[in-house]
């Protein structure tokens, strides 16, 4: 969640669409926490509590200094990433959302969790996690035929087989010392360093869908991806956003803290 969020900065295609995207975790079909969200509902929870409470309580260590000697440029981006979410992928994931219900949503966003269940797999395996190496790979078995090609995730419902964290070579690369390097703001792919940017090629060659043909098909399918992950979290980014005193600081700050704090579980 917190991952798909800092991406929708720059419109997230789920790390390389690994997901990372990006929360892509799997649920069941009957999850009852994917609903419509939207600023206002947030608020009425309480009207004073800043979104990025979560992040300044989570990450309260010493702030980590990434140089970002491209703000300029990057500031560009991430305006320009702004306006197509509004613009372009906001409406879309609206229309989406009242064409596919909850279930069927939920289904696509497993089936591909699932798919992407080999950049998971390669990073826990070059980071040592045995434990979750093996159930990345009981979790693809299961899911992609107990739970009819991923769509459901009876892996964890009925097993409890859970891997908690995302995984990708961003921060496998960081698990073996290699410093984030300077701050980026990439067009429709959103916040990263020059580390995560390296992991990113890794994550894309290890993901099936890179190998969809014609290019157009595997475009298109990222395209789904991108719209239905949007659609499980409209009113997320407006409320981070408008919550934050200097939105680009705020989101460099908070991404940062992120993929220091993935490194080290």
């Amino acid at each position: 969640m917190k991952r798909f969020l800092l991406i929708l900065a720059g419109i997230a295609t789920v790390t390389g669409c690994s997901g990372p995207a990006r929360d892509p975790s799997a649920g069941t079909l009957q999850d009852p926490s994917i609903q419509s969200s939207t600023a206002s509902s947030t608020h009425a929870e309480d009207p004073n509590k800043d979104p990025f409470d979560e992040f300044e309580a989570e990450f309260s260590e010493k702030p980590i200094r990434v140089p970002d000697p491209l703000e300029g440029l990057n500031r560009v981006m991430f305006q320009i990433n702004d306006r197509l979410y509004f613009w372009v992928l906001k409406p879309v994931a609206q229309t989406y959302q009242h064409v596919a219900p909850p279930p069927v949503r939920i289904g696509v966003r497993n089936f591909f969790h699932n798919l992407t269940t080999p950049v998971r797999f390669v990073s826990c395996l070059f980071q040592g996690k045995v434990d979750n190496t093996g159930k990345e790979i009981a979790r693809f078995m299961i899911n992609s035929t107990w739970g009819i090609l991923g769509i459901a995730d009876p892996a964890k419902e009925r097993l409890g087989l859970e891997v908690a964290d995302d995984e990708d070579m961003g921060q496998t690369l960081g698990v073996y010392g290699v410093d984030h390097g300077l701050y980026l703001v990439w067009p429709l792919l959103g916040p990263s360093t020059l580390r995560d940017s390296v992991g990113m090629v890794a994550d894309h060659i290890l993901n099936p869908v890179t190998y969809a043909e014609p290019w157009e098909v595997s475009l298109g399918i990222r395209a789904v991806r991108i719209t239905n992950d949007t659609s499980l979290h409209l009113g997320d980014y407006e409320t981070l956003q408008s919550a934050a005193i200097e939105p680009y600081t705020a989101f460099r700050g908070a991404y940062i803290q992120y993929r220091a704090k993935s490194v080290q579980k």
